[in-house]
């Protein structure tokens, strides 16, 4: 028929419009668009010839779209200026050609020309009829970002049905976010339009791009024969060039941390440990040897060893490495500290490759040498003055902590100078922890793999075994507090008035009162979340102590745990000098993991102090009015709230701040966690990714195994430890546990934990308490289903689902109990 040319016929631009020249080379490159064909100017649409052409095109209805000269080009895309008829009938499509030909004639057409300096030839345009498909799904997708410019993202969006609302802006659609790898930097939380993964998409319209040469805007739909393109035409806003950082991408991982700052956590908080952990390592590798001026040159790695995204704190993995590699020995080091830090995966080769030190020269290697030498030097003298360091430290914390300050009447300014005292006496002279936890990584790792060197898979479980039986690893010592005092109500007789009357019945039980508040002196500070300012200490609310109590006085006896003797002589039968070595590195390294825990509650007593300073601040900011509530004090940070005191404030207007951080922390608190690790090319203020991993398949997991022994029990997943409890025996799933989880571990029969490490809270009380314990199993509170029977095997890691691999099992309410230590 004269005047309508076929998809292979319509090449030239020039002669059919942007858009028809598209699809065609759209379907020459192998996208199979659905068959369409041009009607051009002056076509003579014979019905009989029509019908013959949309034969060929499949059953209808069709798709009726115009192809001007000049729209869909890179200059103007004339978007929305024409008209589209859509589900049009074959006995309706002539009459449609007519009318989609006729709009650009339009007033509005015209307008848009002449504010464009448009001066197209002719004003009756190309016609493209097209095969319509049903899609399930349909939408738009930019090969790049259209309002930013950005090369580095891609914008896709999605709606059920047609796209056709979508388009004309009629409704919103379901946005996705993807990165340069195609993965999703945000996504819809749910999916009306029944889009659940875009990379196909994203595959697509990145496809598209590459073989026009130039990001892409692209029409797309899903139907049950597929993905298809329906057009592409180059995006007409500018775009800058993809971000060239000129360095290392940041790498946040929360793989440990989460374990000290678990989920939304406070400015003031944030702000307080980047100021903690900036100078607390800096002033360690002061201690190690390492110059001035190289500490200078790497000041911008200690200010910024931590992250913040969307309210949850993760290290900056990359600085961390940075950081390790200023010392000497980075090759070996660095599996240790990723030991100690428990990350899931180190960073990539590439990262790593970058930050460690060029290949030796010969004088490298000589002035490496040297430089080994002092700082081994160096850590073996504090070495073998830990123990006077730690006694010094010790009486620097009493002295920090016994101040005379009354914070229920102190003003502002001498609450401000009981802070700076803290910053000056403690976080400038943190000595003595940072030495030992340093020994503790190094003899940690190195005796474990020395054993495991030497004694293969037995290495392992005999390490975790001498770990066990500490006797004065003071995290667990609250639990050994309650089970004394369970005791005595249990001896009472009282156990029923107990849970009914709570502390009424103090007083009828000998010592218990004495017992009760020497809990709260000594470990008043500890609570769930303790590191966090904001949280609620157990001085302030008892109640976590108590039902701890009240459930430990429910739970059969249990044997406290000893360390079974190691028969070393037995395990190096011929190998004394073996065994000399093993035995002595390992005790060591014990010493120093005791030590460490023990160090980090005195970490609990500074920051419970500095917690009762703030509050008191806020206490005396709300009075002045700049507050509205004393409590609001922990939506400013540690600069803001001295500054107001001392005179460097930036604004005056604390409660405003207040009011939008708040506002801020509700709409993430409405968010689910971003993902473990997050790599940022960009600006680190691009929202993160909150896309949940998957669950593991299969009714086995395996994590980390940490503290031996074999329990079948009841599952039960555990996310608020103040508001759920665990009943005597049952294993307790948890996305991360702190000390204030200790009176969850006194009841539990074993515990399986998605995050930590083998130096973690969680495994250190495990073995001190002869608990089962099991880290590192990811999205384990998804897995596993509360209520559930599982087995969990401490030493090798193992957890078993039994009812997935027995169904029946679920039937007997899991009542059976087994363990083998």
């Amino acid at each position: 028929m004269k005047g309508i040319l076929t998809s292979n016929q319509a090449s030239d631009a020039a002669l059919v419009g942007g858009k028809a020249a598209s699809l065609a080379a759209l379907a020459g490159a192998g996208f199979s668009p659905p068959p369409f064909f041009v009607v051009i100017p002056g076509a003579d649409l014979e019905a009989g010839a029509l019908e013959g052409r949309l034969a060929g095109l499949g059953p209808g209805p069709y798709a009726v779209r115009s192809s001007a000269i000049g729209e869909d080009g890179a200059g103007l895309s004339h978007a929305g200026q024409f008209l589209s008829e859509l589900n049009v009938p074959a006995s309706k499509v002539a009459a449609a050609i007519a009318r989609v030909a006729k709009s650009g004639l339009s007033a509005g057409v015209e307008n848009y020309r002449t504010l464009h300096g448009s001066e197209a030839a002719g004003r009756e345009i190309n016609v493209i009829v097209q095969q319509m498909i049903e899609p399930q799904a349909a939408g738009v997708a930019f090969s790049a970002d259209p309002v930013s410019g950005r090369r580095d993202r891609m914008l896709i969006s999605a709606v059920a049905g047609l796209a056709d609302q979508l388009v004309s802006g009629e409704v919103d659609g379901e946005d996705w976010v993807l990165n340069d790898h195609d993965k999703a930097v945000r996504r819809p939380v749910g999916s009306a339009s029944r889009l659940t993964d875009a990379q196909d998409v994203a595959a697509l319209v990145r496809w598209a791009e590459t073989h026009f040469g130039h990001p892409q805007d692209i029409e797309w739909a899903i139907d049950e024969a597929g993905l298809h393109i329906l057009q592409s035409r180059p995006i007409t806003t500018s775009l800058r060039p993809r971000p060239n950082v000129g360095g290392l991408p940041r790498v946040l991982d929360n793989s440990n941390i989460v374990e000290s700052y678990p989920g939304l956590v406070s400015p003031l908080t944030y702000s307080f440990a980047v100021h903690v952990y900036a100078r607390v390592y800096r002033a360690f590798v002061r201690l190690l040897g390492i110059r001035e001026d190289d500490l200078r040159a790497n000041a911008a790695v200690f200010d910024n060893m931590l992250g913040r995204v969307d309210g949850r704190v993760y290290y900056n993995l990359v600085n961390w490495y940075r950081a390790l590699a200023m010392l000497p020995g980075f090759s070996l080091n660095r599996g240790y500290m990723e030991t100690m830090m428990g990350v899931s995966q180190p960073l990539p080769p590439e990262i790593v490759n970058a930050i460690a030190p060029p290949a030796p020269t010969l004088w490298r290697k000589i002035r490496d040498g040297l430089r080994l030498s002092r700082a081994g030097l160096g850590l073996l003298v504090q070495a073998i003055l830990l123990g006077r360091t730690r006694r010094r430290f010790m009486a620097r914390l009493d002295r920090a902590l016994g101040s005379n300050l009354d914070l229920n009447t102190a003003a502002l300014d001498a609450l401000a100078r009981e802070y700076r005292t803290i910053e000056a006496d403690l976080l400038d002279r943190w000595d003595a922890p940072l030495i030992n936890d340093f020994l503790c990584m190094i003899g940690f790792g190195a005796s474990r793999n020395l054993l495991i060197r030497w004694l293969g898979d037995d290495g392992v479980a005999l390490h975790n075994q001498v770990m066990i039986g500490q006797g004065d690893i003071i995290s667990a010592e609250p639990a050994q507090r309650i089970v004394e005092m369970a005791g005595m109500i249990r001896v009472a007789g009282l156990a029923e008035r107990f849970a009914e009357e709570g502390t009424d019945v103090f007083a009828e039980v000998s010592g218990l009162s004495v017992a009760f508040d020497a809990y709260l002196d000594r470990f008043g500070d500890r609570c769930v979340q303790e590191l966090k300012l904001e949280s609620v200490p157990l001085s302030d609310n008892p109640a976590p102590l108590l039902a701890a109590i009240l459930a430990q006085v429910r739970a059969p006896q249990r044997a406290e745990a000893q360390a079974k003797p190691i028969d070393w002589r037995a395990t190096f039968p011929k190998r004394p000098v073996r065994r000399l070595l093993a035995r002595g590195i390992v005790g060591w390294a014990k010493s120093r993991v005791r030590d460490r825990e023990n160090l980090r509650f005195e970490r609990t007593r500074i920051f419970g102090h500095a917690r009762r300073v703030f509050l008191a601040m806020g206490r005396e900011l709300n009075a002045y009015g700049l507050l509205d509530q004393p409590r609001d004090v922990f939506f400013l940070t540690v600069g803001e709230v001295l500054g107001a005191v001392e005179g460097s404030a930036l604004t005056s207007d604390l409660a405003g701040l207040a009011r939008m951080r708040r506002a801020e922390q509700d709409d993430a608190s409405a968010r689910p966690d971003p993902p473990e690790r997050i790599i940022l090319d960009g600006p680190a203020a691009e929202p993160a990714s909150s896309v949940e991993p998957e669950p593991p398949d299969g009714a086995a997991g395996k994590g980390v195994g940490c503290s031996a022994g074999s329990v079948t029990a009841i599952a039960r997943v555990i996310t608020d430890p103040a508001t759920q409890t665990l009943q005597p025996g049952e294993i307790l799933v948890a996305r991360h546990t702190d000390p204030g989880w200790i009176a969850l571990f006194a009841a539990a029969g074993a515990i399986v934990v998605e995050r930590g490490s083998l130096l973690s809270h969680s495994a250190i009380v495990a073995r001190e308490l002869g608990i089962p314990c099991v880290v590192g199993l990811k999205d384990a509170t998804r897995w596993v289903q509360d209520g559930e029977t599982i087995s969990v095997d401490g030493a090798t890691g193992e957890v078993v689902r039994q009812d997935a691999v027995n169904p029946a099992a679920r039937e007997n309410g899991g009542e059976a109990v087994e363990q083998d230590d």
